[in-house]
């Protein structure tokens, strides 16, 4: 059974409905207040269960479809989101739910962080999905695990709202996978650190305000010498390129990141200096869960909408869903889905339980891409010609899911991990 507390996350998707006139029904909230009491569950911090999960699932797509859906199609031609959208999302409590209630999150289990990211890819934003892994489902963590009571305080509250955007920064020019092949370099001066160097494809690159950045602290060491900073990215020195223009999730801003003599004071360190190649190790099951959770998802919405087309769709007199190939087809897309989904489902709870082991977030991350990626394909040829115009959301569906197998470390890295695992280096 998954468990997180309910109190402040309840309190702010309530506090926003009654400000703003938007997608939340009294009923859904008062949903959650009547089953806890049944159970007796009277003080809103006790765990709640899965009835209350789908609830707030509820809630959420909502949410999704009054602030994003109408707006969606605009901003995939802008190729980014608007800024305020953050906000927006911030003051409905849908912003890092499993940050502690001490720094304004709702102390939830990831699960819940998880959840979102699942709606957003199965509603085919699968751009913004991937922007808000990022923030909620890497930043946020990573700062609640490793930083300071003092970090924690200075930009949790914010990401929570949404007055702070996060980013991740480890990519560079001529360091993809390799991330111990990293040349951005900090140098210590005093009480501060110097920062140089560059970072490319940034995931909220454009309107990032937090930025952790992997760099080299103690040269020739490579990953031994590897530490982690949380970089403002207002700070005199940071400069964003414009926008990275890609084949598919436009509304993830990507940009170019520059650093040239930018001041750090001590405090900007994550963790310890020379272990930030640690941080990473560690934390990258989690970024890995994240992603599974957009191809499961997203796969999962490019069948339903293929379904919906394929009954209605008309070819040689009869329905196109009616031909054995279709049907074939989609009873091996709805297998590959239900398989896919299961081992999903089981690393999240082993996660949760803080024992999902690297190799396993790897097997998870290969099989989930790569089916996603075949899923789309499968489910794009269903719908002929139409399926390659931007009208039909299966196109959107497809060109999304190809970054899958290659962010978050490519399918090739995700082989070599696992095959250590059976056979070592």
């Amino acid at each position: 059974m998954r468990h997180w507390h309910q109190s402040k996350l309840t309190d702010r998707l309530w506090s926003y409905r009654r400000k703003k006139d938007t997608f939340f029904q009294r009923p859904l909230v008062l949903g959650i207040i009547r089953l806890q009491r049944l159970k007796g569950h009277t003080d809103m911090n006790q765990a709640v269960n899965l009835d209350e999960m789908q609830l707030f699932r509820d809630m959420a797509r909502r949410a999704f479809e009054k602030e994003i859906s109408p707006h969606y199609e605009q901003w995939e031609e802008d190729h980014m989101v608007p800024r305020e959208l953050w906000n927006t999302l911030g003051a409905a409590g849908l912003l890092c739910p499993d940050v502690a209630e001490e720094y304004g999150g709702a102390g939830t289990t990831p699960h819940v962080t998880l959840a979102m990211i699942e709606e957003l890819s199965y509603m085919c934003f699968g751009g913004f999905a991937s922007a808000y892994g990022i923030h909620s489902n890497i930043i946020a963590p990573y700062l609640s695990r490793h930083g300071t009571p003092e970090q924690k305080a200075q930009w949790l509250p914010k990401m929570v709202t949404g007055e702070c955007v996060g980013a991740l920064a480890m990519t560079e020019p001529g360091a993809g996978s390799d991330v111990q092949s990293i040349r951005t370099n900090a140098v210590r001066d005093g009480d501060e650190w110097v920062l140089n160097g560059s970072k490319i494809f940034i995931t909220n690159g454009i309107h990032a305000d937090l930025v952790i950045v992997a760099a080299m602290t103690d040269p020739g060491k490579g990953a031994k010498g590897t530490s982690l900073f949380l970089v403002d990215a207002h700070a005199p020195g940071f400069e964003k390129s414009k926008k990275i223009e890609k084949i598919g999730q436009h509304t993830s801003d990507t940009a170019l990141l520059f650093f040239t003599d930018v001041r750090l004071p001590a405090n900007a360190l994550l963790g310890e200096a020379n272990k930030g190649f640690a941080i990473l190790m560690d934390e990258l099951p989690r970024e890995r869960l994240g992603i599974a959770a957009q191809a499961v998802a997203a796969s999962e919405g490019a069948l339903d909408i293929t379904v919906e087309y394929v009954k209605e769709r008309e070819a040689f007199g009869q329905k196109v869903g009616s031909f054995q190939n279709t049907r074939f087809k989609l009873a091996d897309v709805k297998t590959d889905i239900a398989i896919n989904r299961a081992f999903y489902e089981k690393c999240t709870e082993k996660y949760a339980n803080d024992d999902l082991s690297s190799e396993e977030a790897a097997m998870l991350k290969l099989a989930s891409c790569e089916m996603q990626c075949r899923v789309a394909d499968q489910c794009l040829q269903c719908f002929g010609g139409y399926g390659y115009t931007t009208e039909y959301p299966i196109s959107r569906f497809y060109v999304d899911a190809r970054i899958q197998p290659i962010y978050g470390g490519t399918s090739e890295i995700m082989r070599e991990l696992v095959a250590r695992s059976i056979l070592g280096r």
